[in-house]
């Protein structure tokens, strides 16, 4: 499974965020740390503010902050809100496709069973233990 840039950025975000819980941190800080497009990181971060996952504030001492504790966020809820691609096979679309092997197809159940341990690992953690701080290794994600 090959998450979009939307879904990076969002995740790299995040766990910016959770590194620093009590700083507020700005689109554009962001995107500079990150090396990442200033457009395309504030769409993410509307996403995420509408996702509940963080907050923004104006002014002087303002910017965008986690709405809940790292502790509280799955990275599975995070990953099933900005993982907005294309259905992983043409079966699984909400119409069903136009498969001709869908009557027969015995892949659509082992693709569905790998989709849900995928999501399973990533509801075991906690955005919590994926935070991130500047010097800890190099660039963030």
């Amino acid at each position: 499974m090959r998450l979009t840039s939307f879904t990076d950025y969002g995740l790299r975000a995040l766990m910016r965020l959770a590194g620093a819980p009590d700083q507020g941190f700005t689109a554009e800080g962001l995107a500079r740390e990150f090396g990442v497009s200033r457009h395309h990181l504030t769409k993410v971060l509307r996403e995420l503010a509408a996702a509940g996952f963080v907050a923004s504030q104006r002014g002087a001492g303002g910017g965008v902050r986690l709405a809940r504790p790292a502790e509280r966020i799955t990275l599975g809820e995070i990953v099933r809100r900005l993982e907005a691609a294309p259905a992983l096979v043409e079966c699984f679309r909400a119409d069903g496709g136009a498969c001709s092997l869908t009557p027969g197809c015995r892949l659509k159940g082992r693709l569905a069973a790998a989709r849900e341990a995928f999501f399973r690992e990533l509801d075991a953690s906690t955005l919590a233990e994926i935070a991130w701080t500047p010097g800890e290794s190099g660039r963030a994600a």
